[in-house]
C-alpha cells in the first residue's frame, strides 16, 4: 500500500503538471498575442501601441515562451498564480474567495446526489415486480436526458416564481441553495442510481448470491451485506468524475441563480480576458479532480479487499 500510495502521489503530480502545462499553452501559445487579448479585456478594443508595448513588457510578455513557461511553472509551485488583470490582486486571494461557495454547493450536490440516487436504485433492485421495477429504472434516464440549464429554469419558474417557496437569486440564507443544489443534484443523482442498479444487478447474477441463498441467508442480508456493498464500486468512481461535472456545472448554475463562486469568476475572466485567472480556475479544477480520485482509490481497498490481494500479488 505504501508503494501504491507514492506511485498516486506521482501520478497525481503528473495530471497536475500536464494539466498547468496545457492550459498555459493554450492560453499563451496560439496564434494569438496574449498581450493584445488582455489588453483589450482591460482597455478596450481601441488599443495604442506604444500602450500595447508597454503592457506586454510589464507583463514579461516579450520574453520567450518557454522561459516564460519556467518561470510561471516554478512562481506556480510557490503558490503564486499571478495577478489578475482585471481586478490588480492575485489569482490566489481571487480564487480563494470565489472558492468556499462553490465548494458548499458542490458538497451539498454529492451529498443529494448520492442520498437520492440511492433512494431510486434500491426500491427498483429490490423490487420483484418487473412493470414497476421497469418505471423505477426509466426515471434515472429522464434525469441524464434533460440539460441542467433547463432544469434550473423550470425549477425557477416553478417553485420559485410560481409558489414563491424559496429565493430565486442571490446567496442569502440555506433557501437561496436550495434550487442550485436540486438543478446539479438531479443529473448527478440520475447518473448514480443508473450506475448502482447496473451493478447490484450485475452481483445478482454472480455464483455467491446463489450460494448464499443456498445456505439459508435471507433476501435482505444479501442484499445489503453484499450486492450493495461491492455494486457501490461503479458508483464511487463515477462519484469522482462528478466532482469535475459539477465544478462545470457550478458555471452554469451560478450565473443562472446569480450566486458568487468560482463559476461566475470563471465567466467574468473569460469576458474580461483575463488569461492568469482563467489559468488559476484550470488549476483549481485539476487540483479537485485528482485530489478526489486518490482519495477515492484508497476508499476501494475499504470496500472490496480484494484488490489489496490482486495488488499485493501484482508487486
Amino acid at each position: 500500500m505504501t508503494r501504491h500510495l507514492l506511485s498516486r502521489i506521482v501520478q497525481a503530480a503528473g495530471v497536475l503538471l500536464a494539466a498547468y502545462t496545457l492550459g498555459f499553452l493554450i492560453l499563451y501559445a496560439l496564434p494569438s498575442d496574449p498581450a493584445e487579448i488582455m489588453a483589450a479585456g482591460a482597455e478596450g478594443d481601441n488599443i495604442d501601441p506604444a500602450e500595447l508595448a508597454r503592457f506586454r513588457a510589464e507583463l514579461g510578455l516579450d520574453r520567450p515562451l518557454a522561459v516564460r513557461y519556467v518561470d510561471a511553472l516554478l512562481a506556480a509551485l510557490r503558490g503564486d498564480l499571478g495577478t489578475s488583470i482585471a481586478s490588480g490582486r492575485p489569482v490566489t486571494a481571487v480564487l480563494a474567495e470565489a472558492l468556499p461557495p462553490t465548494l458548499l454547493l458542490a458538497g451539498l450536490t454529492l451529498a443529494v446526489a448520492v442520498v437520492v440516487g440511492i433512494l431510486l436504485a434500491l426500491p427498483a433492485m429490490s423490487t420483484r415486480r418487473p412493470r414497476l421495477r421497469a418505471a423505477l429504472l426509466a426515471v434515472p434516464g429522464l434525469g441524464l436526458s434533460i440539460p441542467t440549464f433547463v432544469v434550473g429554469l423550470v425549477l425557477l419558474q416553478v417553485v420559485s416564481f410560481r409558489w414563491g417557496w424559496v429565493p430565486a437569486f442571490g446567496a442569502e440564507g440555506p433557501a437561496a441553495l436550495v434550487l442550485p443544489v436540486l438543478t446539479l443534484a438531479v443529473p448527478a443523482s440520475a447518473l448514480l442510481a443508473q450506475l448502482l442498479a447496473k451493478g447490484i444487478s450485475a452481483e445478482d447474477r454472480a455464483a455467491y448470491s446463489a450460494v448464499l441463498a443456498s445456505r439459508g441467508s435471507s433476501r435482505p442480508r444479501i442484499f445489503f451485506a453484499h450486492l450493495l456493498r461491492n455494486a457501490c464500486l461503479p458508483a464511487l468512481t463515477a462519484g469522482a468524475l462528478l466532482v469535475g461535472e459539477l465544478l462545470a456545472g457550478s458555471i452554469v448554475v451560478e450565473t443562472v441563480f446569480s450566486r458568487p463562486g468560482l463559476g461566475r469568476i470563471a465567466v467574468s475572466s473569460v469576458v474580461a480576458r483575463d488569461l492568469p485567472v482563467v489559468l488559476g480556475i484550470v488549476v483549481v479544477g485539476a487540483i479537485a479532480f485528482v485530489v478526489v480520485n486518490v482519495i477515492v482509490d484508497f476508499l476501494y481497498p475499504l470496500l472490496d479487499p480484494r484488490i489489496v490481494r490482486h495488488r499485493a500479488r501484482r508487486s
